[in-house]
């Protein structure tokens, strides 16, 4: 079951206007702003896509250093939601993520290469269904600037690619 997380807590990121070095972020997830989201493999014929609502995270930002960024993200398992109330139960049983053994996943940043103008390879641990492994998120900058409310925003996305039996999470179909 390989699973792509999307925007893993890198959609849009919020700071105050005039700040212009490393900056430290408000992750904005109002208005569905910023989000993680996945796709996964459904019995290796279909896909499943699907969001977890229930997640924060701090985020470090500085463009003229981008390999000084941090990013650290926590998310509450149970918050799983494809649109489908039988599958987000089994998918939060123990058959899957266990999310009452495990009622969180966390990504913490440990080094971020720059492969691009805009672009960035983001390397952390990911501790999920209590197993921790490094993963490389491919990030890209969006652009930056101020908002009509008189804020100031920039934007992101990143993804990256598991198999979830590098977890402890085994299931039917391909892993």
């Amino acid at each position: 079951m390989k699973k792509s997380l999307a925007a893993l807590a890198l959609g849009t990121a919020l700071l105050s206007a005039g700040q212009a070095m490393a900056a430290d972020y408000v992750i904005d997830k109002e208005g569905q702003h910023a989000f993680v989201d996945f796709k996964i493999s459904h019995l290796g014929y279909s896909f499943i896509h699907g969001t977890f609502k229930d997640w924060d995270g701090t985020f470090s930002f500085d463009a003229a250093k981008p390999e000084a960024s941090k990013i650290n993200v926590e998310l509450k398992t149970a918050s799983l939601f494809t649109n489908h109330a039988e599958r987000d139960k089994h998918i939060s049983s123990k058959d899957f993520l266990d999310v009452a053994k495990y009622p969180e996943a966390k990504f913490v940043s440990t080094a971020v290469k720059s492969t691009g103008e805009k672009t960035a390879d983001v390397t952390g641990d990911l501790t999920l269904h209590g197993v921790t492994k490094p993963i490389v998120i491919k990030a890209t900058f969006n652009g930056e600037g101020k908002d009509p409310w008189g804020g100031y925003r920039a934007g992101f996305n990143g993804t990256s690619t598991l198999n979830l039996n590098d977890f402890g999470i085994k299931g039917p179909g391909p892993t």
